[in-house]
């Protein structure tokens, strides 16, 4: 029998398929496969491996998950797909152009709310003055939820003021792990490449060692931002669909934080928010003008999203 190596800690560091990538404590990587046929681990997790028998290959095998502070996913009709694990906060990249959709937008918040994980908006391309201030005023329902305190919003330059806007960022990403989600023409790779100069090369290097030729983009990648690696980026891809399938639609109103906001003020405990008389919710949407009204944007996604989630399950 061939004798097998110890037990090692490691954290996923990137994935394709069944295959991960696996950081040591002291910084070397290292390709691994799940033993049995699913795959659980994804990128932020902590793992215990172990390195194959002599002349067995160089893939390790990753024996174990640890436990999850927390997970990001996303989940449509067909499948789950699974981001990361153990964030400390999602950063959502928008821009003045192209312009944002505020469907998406709140999704991903939803998604973030539901997995208890604080999300923080940044708008991109201040340069831009008259987009900027359509796509700024669009945004005025986050910038005011929870009395300003619940999302950040920061406005950047990406393009213009680099050094400027990355000192701005780090005082929100120091220390942090941070999964970075953002739509085509958002600016994400520019935000990415800013933090970590070298990234694009790195993510090459990865994807040919996970056997996924030039699909540099399928990949969920974790970046450090600093040499002491206490700061990361977490870099996925596929914004655009973000099913939330997950999330009964009576969980729905505490996922939006303007909702909830006026949910406990309702007259039945079971109310939906949607027809019921006495609704807390049905009455801030009528005092809109007021500073901690729901706006009838805001209002609809969650209209929407309640018969979807309602008519996938039922």
């Amino acid at each position: 029998m061939t004798e097998r190596s110890a037990l090692m800690e490691g954290l996923v560091v990137a994935g394709h398929g069944r295959h991960c990538m696996v950081e040591t404590p002291d910084g070397q990587r290292r390709i691994c496969h799940p033993r049995g046929k699913k795959s659980q681990a994804v990128v932020g997790d902590h793992v215990l491996w172990q390195s194959p028998p002599p002349g067995q290959g160089e893939e390790g095998t990753i024996e174990k998950v640890l436990e999850r502070r927390n997970l990001f996913y996303r989940q449509d009709e067909i499948r789950t797909k699974s981001f990361a694990a153990n964030l400390d906060q999602i950063l959502i990249l928008i821009a003045a152009e192209p312009v944002f959709s505020e469907s998406q937008l709140a999704r991903a918040l939803i998604a973030a709310e539901a997995a208890g994980i604080q999300p923080l908006i940044a708008l991109n391309k201040s340069d831009l003055v008259e987009p900027f201030a359509r796509a700024w005023e669009r945004l005025l329902p986050y910038r005011h939820m929870g009395g300003g305190h619940h999302y950040g919003v920061l406005p950047l330059s990406l393009s213009l003021s680099a050094e400027v806007d990355r000192t701005l960022l780090m005082q929100h990403l120091q220390g942090k792990t941070t999964l970075v989600l953002g739509p085509s023409g958002s600016g994400k790779s520019t935000l990415i490449n800013l933090l970590v100069p070298g990234a694009s090369v790195l993510t090459g290097e990865i994807s040919q060692a996970l056997n996924s030729g030039k699909h540099t983009t399928t990949s969920t990648t974790w970046y450090w931002v600093d040499g002491a690696r206490t700061t990361a980026l977490i870099d996925s891809p596929g914004f655009q669909e973000f099913g939330l399938q997950h999330i009964a639609p009576m969980q729905l109103a505490s996922c939006m934080p303007d909702i909830a906001a006026h949910a406990t003020d309702c007259k039945f405990y079971n109310c939906t928010h949607l027809h019921e008389p006495g609704c807390g919710v049905l009455s801030a949407l009528e005092n809109t003008l007021t500073a901690d009204g729901i706006s009838a944007s805001r209002y609809k996604i969650y209209s929407d999203l309640f018969a979807e989630l309602s008519h996938t399950r039922y």
